[in-house]
């Protein structure tokens, strides 16, 4: 069996439920970006994996890479057809999902120097990379916002999309500190 279908040849794409729409639509534009988020989450992953000084980390994506999948899913689903997801999906998002990623939040501000100007994204090769992962969650967001002004969305989704842009930028900053990569205080522009 071929893994192409050569179904979406004209440009359009298939719906969870069956649905054809184009592949410009904004709810196609939505989980594009979940999905473009999740791969970054995992090239994040894979620079440092096998650090066990970052086992938290990694622990953390490996549930976020889960939980965007879902939000994927739910994404890809005409709010008429929501309630006919097989599981996990049909239990959607973790209502606890955004606090729980607060919490991670708060215990890593707390080992790190406070910042008193902004930071360019940087450091070493995983900060960097989550640091890109966090602009791409920014999109996903956008992404995200734009489709649920035309249609409402399943709960928590914008908030946990807004929580996880934070929960990426302190990521990266504490997987810099670990990894010993100094982060580059913004100056403005030289002369």
């Amino acid at each position: 069996m071929a893994i192409y279908t050569r179904t979406g040849d004209k440009g359009d794409t298939g719906l969870f439920g069956g649905d054809r729409v184009p592949k410009c639509d904004p709810r196609v534009a939505a989980y594009g970006e979940l999905d473009e988020l999740n791969s970054a989450l995992g090239l994040s992953r894979a620079l440092f994996r096998e650090d066990p000084a970052l086992k938290t980390v990694d622990e953390g994506l490996a549930r976020i890479q889960a939980e965007c999948f879902i939000i994927g899913a739910l994404l890809a689903t005409p709010a008429a057809k929501l309630g006919k997801l097989a599981a996990p999906f049909d239990a959607g998002l973790p209502a606890d999902a955004p606090k729980r990623l607060e919490a991670e939040i708060d215990r890593w501000e707390k080992v790190l120097t406070p910042l008193k100007t902004f930071i360019l994204p940087g450091g070493g090769r995983a900060g960097s990379a989550l640091h890109l992962a966090r602009a791409i969650s920014r999109r996903a967001e956008r992404a995200a916002v734009a489709l649920g002004k035309e249609e409402a969305l399943p709960e928590n989704v914008i908030v946990y999309l807004n929580r996880l842009s934070t929960w990426l930028f302190v990521a990266a900053r504490f997987v810099n500190k670990e990894t010993g990569h100094a982060e580059t205080p913004w100056t403005g522009l030289k002369g």
